[in-house]
């Protein structure tokens, strides 16, 4: 396994490139990042209407959310490599087919993690908010969105963890991620292929542990942080539970 790994470590890590197109760890990364990076706005705009009092963007949400959630993967790849040429009119790359699905998918998971989050708040803030005035859309985007964000950023790591393992399935349409690139080791190989696909397993659960510890650290800090918060809110006195003299009382003492 080690000598299979020291004469393809490039090939696992980059692909072929410069001599050829970028593949490997790296591709697997950027597509990760960038399905995330571009779903997550679309998420945002998913979870308000999911939330939303108005039955025009509650419903269609809902419907979309649901039905992307419950298929398989595979299943939208294979809508976004076929249906996504029909519609614009020409062929496009395995790997822009392979982002437009992950940007399909993960934001319907992302919108649910969000969602949680924000109706996860205290209902209050939002009637404090609109009692001074302000209104719905700057109480969401200056009063929730950025505590439902900040309190759901493990999630969203976990999320981004779970984005690098479906970009396995991008070998199916020819993309040279990390699986692709195994694949290609073991058909050069051809009777070596257990001790291939266990760097592809291991690789696969380095980096994916990596990000896990990287969550839970995010969690505990976020965890802490609040703590604190309610230890300082807790410091406080409350004037209504002081003890109060009695003027009364105060003239009898000093007679």
């Amino acid at each position: 396994m080690f000598q299979i790994l020291a004469d393809n470590w490039q090939l696992f890590l980059i692909g072929q490139y410069p001599h050829g197109p970028l593949g490997g760890l790296s591709v697997t990364l950027i597509l990760s990042l960038l399905g995330l990076g571009l779903a997550f706005p679309v998420s945002i705009l998913l979870a308000l209407a999911r939330i939303s009092p108005m039955a025009v963007f509650r419903m269609p949400a809902t419907v979309l959310v649901y039905v992307v959630r419950g298929i398989p993967l595979l299943m939208v790849i294979f809508w976004t490599y076929f249906f996504l040429p029909l519609l614009i009119g020409r062929t496009i790359t395995g790997f822009t087919t392979m982002l437009c699905t992950l940007v399909i998918y993960q934001s319907a998971y992302l919108s649910e993690v969000i969602r949680a989050g924000i109706e996860a708040l205290p209902r209050g803030q939002i009637e404090a908010s609109r009692a001074l005035g302000l209104s719905y859309f700057k109480t969401i985007r200056h009063v929730i969105l950025p505590q439902a964000l900040y309190n759901m950023t493990p999630s969203m790591v976990s999320q981004f963890v779970s984005t690098i393992k479906e970009t396995s399935l991008g070998y199916v349409i020819n993309v040279p991620e990390m699986t692709f690139a195994a694949n290609q080791v073991n058909n050069q190989l051809l009777t070596k292929p257990l001790p291939v696909f266990m760097i592809l397993a291991l690789t696969y659960f380095i980096v994916c542990f990596s990000f896990t510890q990287f969550a839970d650290y995010l969690e505990r800090r976020i965890t802490h942080k609040r703590r604190g918060g309610k230890r300082v809110a807790n410091a406080v006195p409350n004037i209504d539970k002081l003890p109060q003299i009695s003027m009364a009382g105060s003239s009898e003492e000093q007679a």
